[in-house]
């Protein structure tokens, strides 16, 4: 119980890379607690940047300045707890048709393994939802994987609009009308996005415990 009730103060203190894995690559054991969650979003959305701001730490997720650059799943660690993993951002215009087709089998297999305890979904607060994000909602629905969606670059519009555009986006998406507006340039969001992952250890801790319990 103990350990239960620290969930509700959760922070991350301590952030590190495991490793990439490509299509043939295989994935690193189960995190310790088994809670692995992803951040999935279009190309330059901010997913590296948010796991950065996230975890205080702006050098533990490589940003590049091109669109289309991480062809790769990423696994990092939290407080030696649980993995956040970065997945390759979709959408990208000038990507040949052969890498689109990779990124896909890359992301089914991932989505197929039965690791995601939960999946955040990225999207641009200052544009609708686009034909690749509603895809990608449908493969995590079809896949079953509970889901957050968090609106990034909020810092972009007034601090009156944030969440009612936000929750736009989300109804726009066809998900329920809600989303975590998010900005990684002044950490808007971070607080309630930690508390939401503390919330996703807790579950699993008292599914665990529910498990034992039958056994």
């Amino acid at each position: 119980m103990t350990e239960r009730r620290q969930m509700d103060d959760f922070a991350i203190k301590q952030a590190e890379f495991i490793t990439s894995v490509g299509m043939s690559g295989d994935y690193p054991p189960p995190a310790p607690c088994g809670v692995e969650i992803a951040m999935v979003g279009k190309s330059n959305v901010g997913k590296s940047s948010l796991i950065n701001s996230l975890c205080n730490n702006y050098k533990l997720a490589r940003v590049s300045g091109s669109p289309g650059k991480t062809r790769l799943i990423n696994f990092f660690c939290i407080n030696r707890q649980l993995y956040l993993v970065d997945l390759p951002g979709y959408g990208f215009a000038k990507a040949p048709k052969t890498e689109k087709e990779a990124w896909g089998r890359l992301m089914e297999r991932y989505l197929a393994s039965g690791r995601l305890t939960h999946i955040f979904l990225l999207l641009d607060i200052r544009h609708a939802p686009t034909a690749e994000d509603k895809q990608m909602f449908e493969w995590i629905l079809y896949y079953g994987v509970p889901f957050t969606l968090v609106a990034t670059k909020s810092d972009k519009l007034s601090r009156a609009h944030r969440q009612q555009s936000a929750n736009a986006a989300a109804k726009l998406l066809g998900a329920p009308p809600s989303a975590l507006p998010y900005s990684s340039e002044n950490a808007q969001g971070r607080e309630e996005l930690q508390k939401r992952i503390g919330a996703i250890l807790e579950d699993q801790l008292r599914l665990r415990e529910s498990n034992n319990f039958a056994i």
